[in-house]
């Protein structure tokens, strides 16, 4: 006579298993549970890090580039000296941006090409440590950011509009990433491809946008490149001028030509233009008056806190440097009372 089962008794699934070489027991539920967990392939990680560094990287980037468009259109007023962007990080970030946005599109579209074709891909640990990572990222910039706005109100700072702009950029940004990820979290955009598509096409958009108009903020870096030439020869020309003031205090006369500047004693020569090599151009008009002259690439003026093609004021304080583009030249005119001559010693 068969007997019933009796109760209790451990079925297949729940039974444990305690094999000897390892010393512990578990049971088939463990088994069958880690089968059900989708393997982190190399395919994966690699895809999902370069994602996620390329993301980074770029958002870095972009708020960088936009921070110097800010200040070069909202100088600081502090400021009296000009400096030429591209020689700064604006070339860098551009560069950057260039690379990385286009390469953060392709992995992500790969990506989600892999997960419609094997939706398992959706659950690797990868993938979701990078979103929860990325949206913790988000949620901790729009928090700082706040903070900073809301203190420098209430520590009675000054609130200009730069300062606002730069808070509001980081704002949306922070919150764009923040949304688009939790929305990416919740199988929004695999169930929505079109819109991840057009996401997609927004942000290669807005890229080409904030490297076209930092063309037309702040000029080319062929323009650029002339404002510095342009500089360096307002320079020049400061240092020749000074040089003049020197000699005519020592001689009680002006050089007949630029060659009577050079003095080997104190390693004094005279400066030539930066692109074409040619001599500046230099003519006494009278015992008293002279002019130096140079061609210039581009217009500039002498004003603080303004993109010119000058450097911190060197000659005397009502000296003028405005220039066009073309020859230009520069009139000069010395005071005996402001430059008395060098009293003469007795033998």
């Amino acid at each position: 006579m068969l007997k019933g089962k009796k109760r209790g008794t451990p079925t297949l699934r729940n039974q444990k298993i305690r094999p000897a070489q390892f010393g512990r027991s578990f049971s088939i539920n463990d088994i069958l549970g880690d089968m059900d967990t989708p393997k982190t392939t190399p395919k994966d990680f690699f895809l999902w890090a370069g994602a996620m560094v390329s993301l980074y990287a770029g958002v870095i980037a972009f708020l960088a580039l936009i921070f110097d468009y800010l200040n070069y259109v909202f100088p600081d007023t502090a400021l009296t000296y000009y400096v030429d962007p591209y020689q700064g990080s604006v070339a860098y970030e551009m560069a950057t941006l260039i690379v990385l946005a286009p390469v953060f599109l392709i992995l992500m579209r790969v990506i989600r090409r892999a997960i419609a074709a094997d939706p398992t891909r959706n659950e690797v640990w990868v993938r979701r440590w990078g979103l929860f990572l990325t949206v913790f990222f988000a949620g901790a910039v729009i928090v700082v950011d706040l903070i900073v706005l809301i203190y420098s109100f209430l520590s009675g700072e000054e609130i200009g509009i730069r300062f606002l702009l730069k808070v509001a950029v980081v704002l949306l940004v922070a919150s764009a990433g923040f949304m688009h990820f939790m929305a990416d979290l919740w199988g929004y955009w695999q169930k929505n491809p079109s819109y991840a598509r057009y996401v997609n096409w927004a942000t290669a958009l807005l890229v080409v946008l904030t490297i076209g108009s930092g063309f037309v903020i702040i000029g080319t870096p062929q323009s650029q490149r002339a404002l510095r030439l342009d500089q360096q020869r307002v320079s020049d020309l400061q240092s020749i001028q000074s040089q003049i003031v020197y000699y005519w205090q020592q001689k009680a006369s002006l050089p007949a030509q630029l060659s009577d500047l050079n003095d080997s004693l104190s390693y004094f020569t005279i400066p030539v233009d930066p692109e074409t090599k040619a001599a500046y151009v230099y003519k006494r008009q009278s015992p008293l008056d002279f002019s130096i002259c140079a061609t210039f690439g581009a217009a500039g003026t002498d004003q603080y806190g303004s993109p010119v093609a000058r450097p911190v004021a060197y000659g005397a304080p009502a000296d003028k440097w405005g220039h066009a583009a073309g020859e230009v030249c520069f009139d000069r005119s010395i005071d005996p009372k402001l430059y008395p001559p060098a009293p003469t010693k007795g033998l």
